[in-house]
């Protein structure tokens, strides 16, 4: 029963088994077209997606080319508005940097210029400190105070000179004339002189006969001739200049007085019978300061205002004198002095140095050769207390401002700074002795006349 039964199972199956297999394959196809149905979507996602990525890049591409060319428009207009701005911030830069240059240029002119006056002052104050120092440490010539008590004296006392001898001084106070007996430097007054209507303003002692000759601002000189009894009186007053009688000079013989005046001329005054003008030089155009005669009396040198030296000799042949030279100057002076035959000191007015003239042998005409330091300290002063030379000690007195410079010639016609005296203010006058031996100043701060003596240490 079993058997048939399994044989009818097995005839069944396969009876129906191609239906079976038919299912199966259409199941298999329905799969396949389910699985390319699910392919093509996931394909066309991805293509979805691509052409998204895609249009998200050119999109992007886009902006930036966009954003390329705004940048590139910008640097354009940039470019384009860059070299106006170039030339306008160079322009300022130009401008600025000038005037930083300008200013700077004039800063460092400032710079120079106060720079080169502090090192003009410094290296001449060096030089006199270092010939001050050389010359203390060498021991030489100085001027020392006698200790006595100083004369007092109100009155200005701008004319001050000594006889040959030095026993007897004379002092212009005001318009008189105060004569002083002097004993090693211990002053005593002995005679008024009462003649002159202004102020003196130059005193001078004849060698030979010991006559005083004075000049003033009342335009006369007078000459005083000393009798026996040690006493002065009026001897001849001497009228012809219309101004101011500022500095005389005497020569050895006592027969030649020579004055320089306010009215700007030099004239010459010759004795004969009595005293009388032979000559008058014209050559200057402003006040005459200073006269200094040559030690063999004919040669003759002034200094004026009027910013000129005049070399004036005396014609071998005869009396009269000739302007030989003129010489122009940058600065006029108030002091000027021969040292010999070749060589003239001259102070320019309140510079701290004085120039050295010397003759060329060959044009027989002076010239400045060099400058000498020394002190002044002042912007002011006076042309009384002349510039003396005395032979014999070989010292130059040169008043200049506010101090008194004393220098000395050397052997080599150098000259070295022996001393310097300083005192308040310009306003002191005074003068050496024929021999060098005795230096009286009136002090202007103090109204007192001091004595000084040479000591050779």
């Amino acid at each position: 029963m079993i058997s048939v039964q399994s044989q009818i199972e097995e005839q069944q199956l396969i009876q129906n088994q191609p239906q079976k297999v038919e299912q199966i394959q259409q199941s298999l196809i329905q799969e396949e077209s389910l699985i390319e149905q699910s392919n093509e979507v996931e394909i066309n996602k991805d293509e979805d997606e691509a052409m998204k990525d895609q249009n998200h890049i050119q999109k992007q591409q886009k902006q930036e080319e966009l954003q390329q060319q705004e940048q590139q428009q910008q640097e354009q207009q940039q470019e384009q508005q860059q070299p106006e701005q170039q030339q306008q911030q160079e322009q300022q830069q130009e401008e600025q940097q000038q005037q930083q240059e300008e200013q700077q240029e004039e800063q460092q002119e400032e710079q120079q210029q106060s720079q080169q006056q502090l090192l003009k002052k410094s290296e001449q104050f060096q030089l006199l400190k270092q010939q001050y120092q050389q010359n203390q440490s060498n021991k030489e010539t100085v001027y020392e105070l006698i200790k006595q008590p100083n004369i007092k004296q109100i009155e200005q006392c701008r004319a001050i000179a000594f006889n040959k001898d030095s026993l007897i001084v004379v002092c212009g106070c005001n318009e008189k004339i105060k004569i002083f007996q002097n004993q090693q430097g211990k002053l005593n007054q002995i005679q008024l002189l009462a003649e002159h209507k202004n102020f003196i303003q130059t005193l001078n002692f004849m060698k030979k006969s010991n006559h005083l000759v004075s000049g003033s601002m009342d335009n006369n000189i007078i000459i005083w001739q000393e009798n026996s009894k040690n006493q002065w009186s009026l001897l001849q007053k001497l009228t012809g200049h219309v101004f101011y009688i500022y500095c005389l000079q005497l020569n050895n013989n006592g027969d030649l007085i020579i004055s320089g005046s306010y009215d700007n001329t030099i004239k010459f005054w010759s004795k004969q019978k009595g005293w009388q003008c032979t000559q008058t030089i014209t050559d200057h155009s402003n006040t005459v300061l200073a006269l200094s005669l040559i030690e063999q009396q004919n040669k003759l040198i002034s200094c004026s205002r009027d910013q000129y030296i005049l070399v004036i000799e005396q014609q071998y042949f005869g009396k009269n004198w000739v302007v030989i030279q003129k010489l122009h100057i940058d600065q006029h002076g108030l002091r000027i002095c021969f040292i010999n035959d070749k060589q003239f000191i001259f102070q320019p007015y309140c510079k701290e140095e004085m120039h050295i003239f010397e003759i060329d042998n060959d044009t027989k005409q002076f010239h400045k050769v060099k400058n000498i330091s020394v002190k002044c300290g002042s912007d002011h002063d006076d042309c009384q207390f002349p510039q003396q030379y005395i032979k014999s000690k070989d010292i130059l007195l040169n008043k200049n401002g506010k101090f008194i410079n004393l220098l000395r010639k050397k052997q080599n016609s150098e000259f070295i700074l022996d001393q310097i005296i300083e005192f308040t203010n310009q306003v002191n006058y005074g003068s050496l002795s024929d021999d060098g031996q005795y230096l009286i100043i009136w002090d202007g701060q103090t109204k007192e006349i001091k004595v000084r003596t040479y000591k050779q240490q």
